[in-house]
């Protein structure tokens, strides 16, 4: 990628609830090295600085100020105040998720601040938009951002519908993942994953946090109805976990799922897996879906908002909450070798259009149009 001179002494803040696990915090924790790779100063801000795994991954790779707000509750609105003297620090905050997306822009109501506001919508839908109020109340804070990005073309779609803003406030630019490191993670053992995960075993795996719109319990469902040598991988945490840890021991199948936690190794595993799955009532622009297209096995999602047009033509597709459907497509992936490689085949070159790369270059763009402003 190549920027210009010019605009190289720029200071970019990045702000964040939390780099706990979520797509959002992927895409932070891989972008800010690239980004001061380009020689883009870029820095990191969270409300709440508990360190949780891609923290800690991020500051072993020493590429950027890490500054943190506090390590209590996200929703305190005192925060605000915490943010204000940040404003003053860089030409651009670059916002990611409620309620830093509040924050922030109330800090710079109160501050008379001249600093430009970036946004990326991240989400297809929320449960702000089924409220009057906070209809009314978001058109008032999205309109402090100079622009809106927006991270698959459904959720451009949805967002413009919910704010009726001028098409200029908005900017696609689709999620990426870094395809070199992909290609270059070798599949982990499966006697490293589990004891009890031996290469006879059939492995389905899902990388998601355990919280709505995620829908793992379809997917624990089917078990039910696949032979005893298909196995599930679940990664992830969450509120709903428990709930699906007592499903599968109610199917009597919990000895056939397998809950990882997070993990940070998730490449590898879904190198060992034979089928990546994403069950989920509706997505942004899920890293973990292209991941999964990426990784040279048979991909497999819900026909989800966010999910269907990325999948469609590449993947496998079910219906949401449709265990019975996808039984059948597990049990065709597993075996009919041609389709499955034909599957495989096309996920890979579906994946390609995703890279990280993109991304940034559009991103780093995008900051050069706002600075000139």
């Amino acid at each position: 990628m190549e920027v210009q001179s010019k605009y190289r002494d720029m200071k970019i803040l990045h702000l964040i609830n939390s780099l706990d696990t979520g797509g959002a915090e992927k895409l932070i924790l891989e972008s800010l090295p690239l980004f001061n790779k380009e020689n883009i100063k870029t820095d990191l801000a969270i409300l709440n600085g508990y360190n949780y795994p891609f923290l800690k991954a991020l500051k072993r790779l020493n590429c950027c100020s890490i500054i943190s707000l506090g390590n209590k509750s996200i929703y305190n609105p005192f925060l605000i105040f915490k943010i204000i003297p940040l404003l003053k620090k860089y030409d651009i905050v670059h916002v990611h998720i409620f309620p830093s997306l509040y924050w922030v822009a109330l800090a710079k109501i109160l501050s008379f601040s001249q600093t430009k506001l970036v946004y990326t919508e991240h989400s297809t839908s929320n449960n702000r938009r089924k409220k009057y109020l906070f209809k009314v109340f978001d058109k008032i804070i999205y309109a402090q951002y100079s622009k809106i990005i927006t991270i698959s073309p459904e959720v451009d779609i949805n967002i413009k519908k919910h704010l009726n803003f001028n098409n200029d406030k908005f900017k696609l630019i689709e999620n990426g993942i870094n395809l070199n490191t992909i290609r270059s993670t070798k599949a982990i053992d499966r006697i490293r994953i589990s004891p009890n995960i031996n290469d006879s075993l059939s492995v389905i795996t899902q990388v998601s946090s355990f919280r709505y719109p995620k829908d793992q319990k379809t997917v624990i469902k089917s078990l039910r109805d696949l032979q005893e040598h298909v196995v599930l991988i679940l990664i992830g945490n969450g509120p709903l976990r428990v709930e699906c840890e007592i499903l599968a021991e109610e199917l009597g199948v919990s000895h056939r799922v397998f809950f990882l936690g997070i993990r940070m190794d998730v490449v590898s595993i879904l190198k060992a897996s034979d089928i990546i799955i994403l069950s989920s009532h509706h997505e942004g622009l899920s890293l973990s879906c292209i991941e999964g297209m990426a990784s040279g096995k048979a991909f497999i999602a819900s026909n989800a908002p966010g999910l269907g047009d990325i999948v469609k033509g590449a993947g496998v597709l079910f219906p949401i909450n449709d265990n019975t459907t996808l039984v059948k497509k597990i049990n065709k992936l597993l075996t009919d070798k041609t389709y499955y490689n034909q599957v495989v085949d096309n996920c890979l070159e579906r994946a390609q259009d995703f890279s990280i790369n993109h991304t940034i270059r559009k991103e780093i763009n995008l900051y050069n149009t706002l600075i000139k402003l």
